[in-house]
């Protein structure tokens, strides 16, 4: 009896992990496209700054003050030499993001991201020489196939929007390989992860926004007709954007590998639908079409990893022996790429 009330409870903590993670996601998304596109705030650079600030205060509130997770260590010598790579990586990541969504809708957006897992294997594959299953390539094919059909019948395609978005999956491809690397040793949750990335991003994005839109958010400023609830928009979607890293830090504990993979799929799926739903910007059905295909090739890469982690040590996971050390290292988790 009290096992099946702790399946019971396990199942409703994981659906409920689940569903604040999209509450989150969904409405940073569409908060900042609110912002770009009804505020005429279009200016990434201070909003991605913003959601740094916001995030690194956030995360010396939840470790230092609250105490809800213990802080990881670090060196002051791999601060610089391991953190702050990565934090540069991770502020283009994010900068990229919130460019794309300056010109281009939500759905095409979001099914560009979701090309990361194809860019990932291809970046390990040319530069690190890492050998793949032929069904990890196999998996590959509909995400490029439904990300050229949906980047062909577009209706609101923007080249800018475009080029950043497939940018930031490199970003985001580069920013998981070099994890494997940098990070080493370092077993870091979404929140250690946001506390020790977000005061070098902001250091290193603070002066760029300042130079290239400083008198373009003070012209803004003057002009914005309801300028406090416009300001509250902006402020919370950045307070939002660290509710999202600790969502994910917490759907992370609730959930398997499968049900991530299958939940952040079906994620980009709420993502595309609220965002028509309030920007009703236009969709062909070719262009539906394309995006489904890709988000079932993602559900498919995921399933294809998580079946290939799973063989046991005995059992050839490959047509061949690695030819180098390289190749043994294992595409890295995933789970934390989605933070904003």
């Amino acid at each position: 009896m009290e096992e099946s009330r702790f399946c019971q409870w396990s199942v409703i903590r994981s659906l409920l992990a689940i569903l604040q993670w999209w509450g989150f996601n969904v409405t940073v998304i569409i908060m900042n496209k609110w912002i770009f596109q009804k505020l005429d705030f279009k200016f990434p650079l201070s909003v991605s700054c913003i959601h740094f600030i916001s995030s690194a205060i956030g995360a010396y509130l939840a470790i230092k003050v609250l105490k809800l997770k213990p802080l990881i260590t670090v060196d002051p010598e791999d601060r610089w030499r391991r953190i702050f790579p990565m934090s540069f990586i991770f502020c283009i990541n994010i900068v990229l993001g919130n460019v794309s969504l300056r010109y281009i809708p939500v759905s095409f957006m979001q099914t560009i991201k979701s090309f990361t897992p194809a860019t990932t294997v291809v970046l390990q594959w040319l530069i690190w020489k890492k050998y793949f299953d032929w069904r990890i390539w196999a998996s590959l094919i509909p995400i490029v196939g439904g990300i050229l059909l949906t980047s062909i019948t577009e209706l609101s395609f923007n080249m800018a929007g475009f080029c950043a978005a497939l940018f930031g999956c490199l970003a985001t491809s580069t920013k998981t390989i070099l994890a494997e690397s940098l990070l080493h040793g370092y077993k870091f949750d979404s929140i250690n992860t946001v506390y020790y990335m977000a005061p070098f991003a902001t250091m290193i994005l603070a002066v760029p926004a300042l130079l290239l839109e400083g008198s373009g958010v003070v012209e803004w400023f003057y002009t914005c007709p309801s300028i406090f609830s416009s300001l509250v928009i902006i402020l919370g979607s950045g307070v939002l954007a660290f509710c999202l890293n600790f969502s994910i830090f917490y759907v992370i504990h609730s959930t398997t590998a499968v049900t991530f993979n299958v939940a952040g799929n079906l994620k980009v799926a709420v993502a595309v639908t609220c965002s028509w739903m309030i920007f009703r910007n236009p969709i062909s059905m070719m262009n539906g079409i394309g995006c489904a295909i890709t988000l079932i090739g993602c559900t498919f890469y995921g399933y294809v990893r998580h079946m290939l982690s799973r063989q046991t040590p005995g059992t050839p996971r490959t047509p061949r022996t690695p030819r180098n050390k390289m190749e043994l290292i294992p595409l890295v988790n995933d789970k934390l790429d989605d933070k904003v």
